[in-house]
């Protein structure tokens, strides 16, 4: 490496020190001198050392031996730190050994940042410091945390971490097939969103809860959303919380079509912009009139589980299926019938449709490009409607087919009225 480089991965060997100590420091700012284990200065001289390290194994010791001034450094770095904990652990009379471990890290991704990937180093650094100031706060909710939404926590963590990688990607089956890691990452994918609206309104409340988790969960998939949002209906003594949900979902999701379509196809984001601003606002304002209303409900109790397996699993076959058929006709049906494919496609995603009709231009005109974006977004809200009455109670679907009436309507009054002007 030049020297430039040297003088890069060193100052982020010291900015991360640096940036630890500045958090363990002003955690006991009112320690007199001497009280404490290490502060800003202690932990910037320890990413330094892990720095130094690196560079010193990499220049005086070949491949065969590379890593041992590290560990040496390492070894002779934690003997400290810990004589030091003890120390204070006997003065004190406490038991932590956060202080320790945080200095062995630190100085473990100064050496990381001098002989490896600075990006992982930095960003390591980024969430050690994270994790060292949320203390209060991951104390707090480990107190008022409950078995079950743990125990759902780690299954969301297995299904992630552990069940995932082991299912097969391939997919099986004619017309493109289904792939069963797909389907694995539609399930975590519902149940974070159900997991994500059962602690919003855990800690927020009904209505502004599922407010947030809808708006939240519309990022990812709204029709996923919908369905969550569905479910939980079925729970609650009023249904306008999570329509409120779901209709932020849909109102994030026509927002998010319209900046997908500046950024890949500017000429024909820029002509369906009006009409998806219209109608991603209504029906943001629908959805935070619903949260109004249910103010001054009484709150409804939360579900015995944050999230059921199995009726998630039903959802994630449902939305399968709906893709396996859109594919399958799209094959049918071919390039000619754009608009059929379209409306059938945004069934279970309009973001497919979305790039794929950005993609064919400019051998598509930009007009028949709008129609077949409209027809999508129209169908996808349809579906969501559908959706709704299939899973959930009646006053969420109403709720929600009536925000969805008024967002078309609107948006297609706009979208009619920018063309003729």
């Amino acid at each position: 490496m030049d020297l430039i480089d040297v003088f890069q991965r060193l100052g982020l060997a010291i900015a991360i020190g640096a940036a630890v100590g500045v958090e363990r420091h002003w955690r006991e700012r009112d320690e007199p001198e001497g009280a404490r284990i290490a502060g800003i200065r202690t932990f910037t001289l320890i990413g330094m050392t892990g720095g130094i390290a690196g560079l010193l194994d990499g220049a005086l010791l070949g491949e065969a031996l590379s890593g041992l001034i590290v560990a040496s450094f390492l070894i002779a770095i934690a003997a400290v730190l810990l004589r030091f904990g003890l120390m204070e652990a006997r003065a004190q009379g406490t038991f932590s050994a956060t202080t320790v471990i945080a200095g062995i890290t630190t100085f473990g991704l100064g050496a990381l940042a001098v002989v490896g990937d600075m990006a992982v180093a930095s960003a390591a650094g980024a969430a050690m410091v994270t994790l060292l100031a949320s203390r209060e706060f991951l104390h707090g909710a480990i107190r008022r945390l409950t078995w079950v939404e743990l125990r759902s926590a780690v299954v969301l963590l297995a299904m992630g971490f552990v069940i995932l990688p082991l299912i097969p990607a391939d997919p099986y089956g004619p017309f493109g097939g289904v792939s069963p890691r797909s389907l694995l990452i539609l399930v975590i994918m519902l149940a974070s969103i159900s997991y994500v609206g059962y602690v919003a309104v855990r800690l927020i409340g009904g209505g502004r809860g599922e407010l947030v988790a809808g708006a939240v969960g519309g990022l990812v998939s709204s029709t996923a959303t919908t369905l969550a949002m569905a479910r939980q209906s079925l729970n609650t003594a009023s249904a306008g919380g999570p329509a409120a949900g779901a209709i932020a979902a849909g109102s994030v999701s026509l927002l998010r079509t319209a900046l997908v379509l500046l950024a890949l196809a500017p000429v024909l984001g820029w002509s369906l912009l009006p009409g998806l601003l219209v109608a991603g606002g209504a029906m943001l304002v629908g959805a935070v009139a619903l949260v109004a209303r249910t103010e001054g409900a009484p709150e409804a109790a939360l579900p015995g589980n944050p999230f059921e397996l199995l009726q998630v699993l039903k959802m994630a076959l449902l939305i399968t299926v709906i893709a396996f058929v859109a594919r399958a006709a799209s094959q049918v049906f071919g390039d000619g019938g754009l608009y059929v494919v379209s409306a059938l496609t945004a069934l279970a995603d309009v973001d497919a449709v979305t790039v794929t009709v950005a993609g064919m231009l400019p051998t598509l005109s930009t007009e028949v490009a709008g129609v077949a974006i409209g027809i999508a977004v129209v169908a996808n809200m349809a579906a969501k409607v559908v959706y709704a009455a299939m899973a959930g109670s009646r006053g969420f679907a109403l709720r929600l087919a009536l925000a969805s009436a008024v967002s078309v309507t609107a948006g297609l009054l706009v979208s009619f009225a920018a063309r003729h002007v």
